[in-house]
């Protein structure tokens, strides 16, 4: 007899940078996405290093960074459960001697240590967050005014330099709304037909304080 196991809705198997391992999740923690793998494999960090990882989720990309050799990795989000969930997976890889995850917002529980990866939203905030020879892990995508981004980034930082790029499907659930028909129209996303799908395209970017 044959006894089918369904898949546990808890795991996700990160298939990327220093993997494949098991990461869990909770009800509310959402699993790691195509934007993760791509900076997962941007992440430039040397030995010793100090990374601060906004917006954490499940703590995937501050173990990336423990794995290559981080010193110190703080991670932060304000959703529920993302600390817990984040420290849980930290433990089982190996990593939590060297990693810290707390449930704030922004920069708030974060000392002042040198920051390497954050969200798109705190590309204004971030230098003030650097050292001199600190630098941002930027993500970008054809789904916003990506222009905008990269024009605030440039009158930020000294450098600012494309060192990822991946190219998605968009889902056609979303392809078919008339915001995103409107959106494209209008020239404020950039889609590229292939066939019956638009494809879209996910990007990261290092930018240094120093040139």
């Amino acid at each position: 007899m044959s006894v089918h196991q369904e898949a546990d809705p808890t795991a996700f198997e990160w298939k990327g940078r220093c993997g494949p391992f098991e990461m869990r999740l909770s009800e509310r923690t959402f699993p790691p996405s195509s934007i993760s793998l791509l900076l997962g494999d941007a992440i430039d960090v040397a030995d010793g290093e100090t990374v601060l990882d906004v917006g954490c989720g499940c703590g995937v990309l501050g173990i990336v960074s423990a794995l290559l050799g981080a010193g110190r990795v703080h991670g932060v989000d304000s959703a529920p459960d993302t600390a817990e969930v984040a420290e849980a997976n930290a433990q089982r890889l190996g990593v939590a001697d060297r990693t810290t995850f707390t449930s704030g917002d922004l920069f708030e529980p974060i000392p002042d240590d040198v920051v390497a990866e954050l969200p798109v939203r705190l590309v204004e905030k971030a230098p003030g967050w650097l050292s001199d020879r600190g630098r941002l892990l930027l993500p970008s995508g054809s789904l916003q005014d990506e222009q905008q981004l990269l024009a605030a980034a440039r009158d930020t930082f000294a450098h600012v330099e494309k060192v990822g790029e991946r190219r998605l499907p968009l889902p056609q659930n979303i392809a078919a709304t008339s915001e995103v028909e409107q959106l494209w129209r209008d020239g404020v996303i950039d889609l590229e037909p292939r066939g019956s799908r638009l494809l879209w395209y996910a990007r990261a970017w290092y930018c240094q304080v120093a040139a």
